[in-house]
């Protein structure tokens, strides 16, 4: 699943750099657009502010196809504070701008499978696919709003994998 996982991350993280070019972390020096897998990155106490965060949740299998057939639950976290600019009170605007990119980002649902632990990254025979989000109610805490998106991400089993 472990190439799933990975295309799944670089197609929104592709996707994301045209919807919004202006939404990036700098991260370990190298400015990227603004989405991180959870489980590739250093341990914090708390989640990057305006930053998607990918969490892998849950793995499941359907083996009664001529194929394997993977699932595994991804969880998309974001929060805002809002802008300095306007003190925070713009934190909803700034909320329902990541709940559009986030859309924007999931559509189309599907995408190639490649295999990213080669370079170059090599096609592989299969595509990714998912179910429509499920989102979660706004989260606040303090001067922090937050939201959570859940998606299941399929693929079939290739061989090699």
């Amino acid at each position: 699943m472990q190439n799933a996982k990975d295309s799944f991350y670089m197609t929104l993280r592709a996707r994301l750099a045209i919807i919004s070019p202006e939404r990036t972390v700098l991260l370990r020096g190298t400015l990227r657009p603004g989405i991180l897998v959870e489980e590739a990155e250093a341990p914090t106490a708390l989640l990057p502010s305006d930053v998607f965060v990918l969490r892998w949740l849950g793995l499941g299998a359907d083996m009664d196809l001529s194929s394997t057939m993977l699932a595994e639950e991804c969880e998309i976290l974001y929060s805002t504070c809002g802008s300095q600019a306007f003190g925070g009170l713009d934190r909803g605007r700034m909320l329902s701008t990541m709940d559009e990119e986030a859309l924007a980002m999931l559509r189309p649902f599907h995408a190639p499978k490649s295999n990213y632990s080669v370079q170059p990254a090599t096609t592989m025979q299969t595509q990714v696919f998912w179910d429509e989000p499920t989102f979660a109610p706004i989260n606040i805490q303090r001067d922090r709003l937050s939201r959570s998106i859940k998606v299941m991400v399929y693929s079939y089993q290739e061989q090699g994998e």
